[in-house]
């Protein structure tokens, strides 16, 4: 099994973090809390559990690099980041076969250039980036030759979720969104919007062989199939200050198809109900295994994925062949 997205802080990239970023604040002391994300020999014991051949793809979790540091900062921090990882991955190869890059995208120029450093010298399989960059759209054309890149690497873009209680309310009348339902029903919000957004840019026509993997199997595109496809066929329609006439008809196809371009993950808390219509959206060649480990379950999750009846031959490809074949392992 490779488990393609997973969470870790080194303490290496830690210690970094926490003298160079005042923006940090108590999201620090949270993460603490959770100590498998430091604490490898624990983690270890985790992945055993999970059986032989479970290996993880690590990554950096929240909070963006860019929510919480200037563009100075978040260049070193991200650097910091990627070398840690790597050394984590080159002393245990076995169970951490590869990266996802951190990236800073205040400053695209010199994000190409750690994006070239972490996947050229070393190693990385990819980066990860969040779904706003501080509060922009993916699909700005500033942050365009960073999908240009990874295009021309052909190599994945893992698209995590960003948003927080203060970042949008629930309700007008008041200051943050409680109960947690910025997380809850925000980040799969944000996901699907990210989604929509690159793809009415035409950033697939652009860069057709473009990977990008959906944290929590595509946010909510799967399960709002009727509303995303006929639903924007009229797209337009319901606006009155701004013309959306000419967005469709730019696009080489209906714009349906180019959601079933991305990649889900099974990352969905151990629920597989969910999972069924995922697999049924994107495909068992458009999906990869995931726990979100280790701020998700494991074992739950791998039930999960085998409750769905699967060929052995689709399982194959879900729990490890599309990652290998993606990665390039």
């Amino acid at each position: 099994m490779i488990d393609i997205y997973t969470h870790i802080f080194p303490d290496k990239f830690f210690d970094v973090l926490t003298k160079t970023s005042p923006k940090l604040g108590n999201i620090g002391q949270r993460l603490r809390k959770v100590p498998a994300l430091f604490d490898l020999d624990l983690r270890f014991r985790h992945m055993d559990d999970a059986g032989d051949g479970y290996q993880q793809i690590i990554s950096l979790p929240n909070p963006p690099l860019e929510d919480i540091a200037d563009a100075k900062d978040a260049r070193f921090l991200a650097a910091a980041a990627n070398d840690a990882m790597a050394e984590i991955c080159e002393k245990h190869r076995d169970r951490f076969p590869a990266f996802a890059a951190a990236v800073s995208l205040h400053d695209v120029p010199t994000a190409l250039e750690e994006i070239d450093r972490a996947i050229g010298t070393l190693g990385a399989k990819g980066i990860q980036t969040f779904t706003n960059i501080a509060g922009k759209p993916l699909d700005l054309p500033e942050f365009e030759p960073i999908f240009r890149k990874m295009a021309e690497l052909d190599l994945p873009i893992w698209i995590h979720p960003a948003r927080t209680a203060a970042d949008m309310t629930d309700y007008k009348s008041e200051k943050v969104s409680r109960y947690e339902m910025w997380w809850c029903f925000g980040w799969p919000y944000e996901t699907s919007v990210a989604m929509c957004r690159i793809v009415f840019a035409g950033l697939y026509d652009k860069y057709p062989n473009l990977n990008i993997i959906t944290h929590h199997c595509g946010g909510m595109i799967p399960y709002y199939d009727g509303r995303v496809g006929p639903g924007l066929e009229v797209l337009g329609e319901r606006t009155m200050d701004e013309d959306y006439s000419n967005v469709l008809p730019s696009l080489k196809k209906p714009h349906m198809e180019y959601f079933h371009n991305f990649y889900g993950d099974t990352a969905m808390f151990g629920a597989a109900t969910g999972l069924h219509t995922g697999l049924k959206f994107f495909g068992p060649e458009h999906v990869v295994f995931s726990t979100d480990a280790p701020l998700g379950p494991i074992k739950k999750t791998i039930e999960a994925v085998e409750s769905l009846g699967l060929s052995k031959e689709d399982l194959k490809k879900v729990m490890r062949g599309n990652a290998e074949r993606i990665l390039k392992l």
